[in-house]
């Protein structure tokens, strides 16, 4: 999932909500850290005397890391990535399975392979950087089946998404 809007949450209060109000206020999380946006929120809701923040909705970023009751110090981490760290992040979540809060940014870059157009150019890739095929006269590997190669065997060692592979730890 690649985001294009900006990060943001609408800010409420649990006093607010048990009112029967839902008034708040779209906070943009960009040029925040954690102590600016709680600092931003109780300015928000100051007409409350220790308002119990309440966060009632989200956008542009991953799901994994909205929570109604707070904002995980992981989120601060993802709005810190460049784009390119947050695609590399959320493509490597997706390829091993997880949700993108169970992974870490230094996760996805170690398990980092590259990227390649489809499976078969990777194996290809792989064989010859690796020397699997020292011995192998030219003509016959035009006859290889890269993607027989990627189903055999690459793919229990490595993993794949958005063209993205990483190796599985």
């Amino acid at each position: 999932m690649t985001t294009t809007t900006e990060p943001r949450i609408y800010v409420g209060t649990y006093a607010k909500y048990t009112s029967g109000s839902i008034k708040g206020a779209w906070i943009e999380l960009d040029g925040h850290d954690a102590d600016s946006f709680r600092e931003a929120c109780l300015e928000l809701h100051a007409d409350e005397q220790d308002p119990e923040l309440m966060f009632q909705d989200f956008e542009g970023f991953p799901k994994g890391f909205y929570s109604e009751s707070s904002v995980p110090q992981m989120l601060w981490d993802w709005i810190a990535c460049t784009e390119r760290d947050r695609e590399l992040w959320e493509a490597y979540a997706e390829a091993v399975g997880y949700s993108i809060e169970e992974t870490t940014l230094e996760q996805a870059q170690d398990a980092y392979v590259g990227e390649y157009d489809d499976v078969e150019h990777f194996a290809e890739e792989h064989c010859e950087e690796t020397e699997c095929l020292s011995g192998i006269p030219d003509f016959l590997r035009d006859c290889i089946d890269w993607r027989a190669v990627w189903q055999s065997a690459l793919r229990y060692d490595y993993c794949e998404h958005s063209g993205m592979f990483f190796r599985n730890n």
